[in-house]
């Protein structure tokens, strides 16, 4: 019964992180567009700028609903989260679309296109990232 539980509880927590992760990736899609589209910010800054904002509601939202952490040092949550998130968003994500847009470039995709693509294929790999540490590490019980 108890592996049971675990097993309802590991994949409930999941599809919560899938939700907050749509939600965090609507967000950063729609400012990183903005700002890239509307008044032609560098992708990189864009992208450091979107993500930043991202970033504010999914540490409330992932603390709070997705893996309901009630106990647990909130500084040190927030330390490990901002170190976790960051890696993944600014170092993971900058050099995944730096490295893929160029290439979706060289095969005749428009600049917005092959900024999508890469956006989203650097958005699963952070999700990816952030999801094993979040679990196994920031908000590890």
């Amino acid at each position: 019964m108890a592996r049971f539980k675990h097993y309802i509880t590991n994949h409930a927590t999941k599809l919560r992180y899938l939700l907050i992760g749509t939600i965090n990736t609507a967000i950063d899609f729609g400012i990183l567009f903005m700002l890239t589209w509307l008044i032609s910010t560098p992708k990189e800054l864009a992208n450091i700028i979107s993500t930043t904002i991202a970033f504010s509601f999914s540490f409330v939202a992932n603390r709070s609903f997705t893996f309901r952490s009630r106990t647990g040092n909130v500084r040190r949550q927030l330390l490990l989260f901002t170190l976790v998130t960051l890696f993944g968003l600014w170092v993971i994500q900058t050099i995944i679309i730096a490295l893929l847009a160029p290439i979706f470039i060289s095969f005749n995709f428009s600049q917005p296109v092959a900024l999508f693509i890469s956006k989203l294929i650097a958005t699963v790999a952070s999700l990816i990232w952030n999801y094993l540490l979040y679990t196994n590490v920031v908000f590890k019980d």
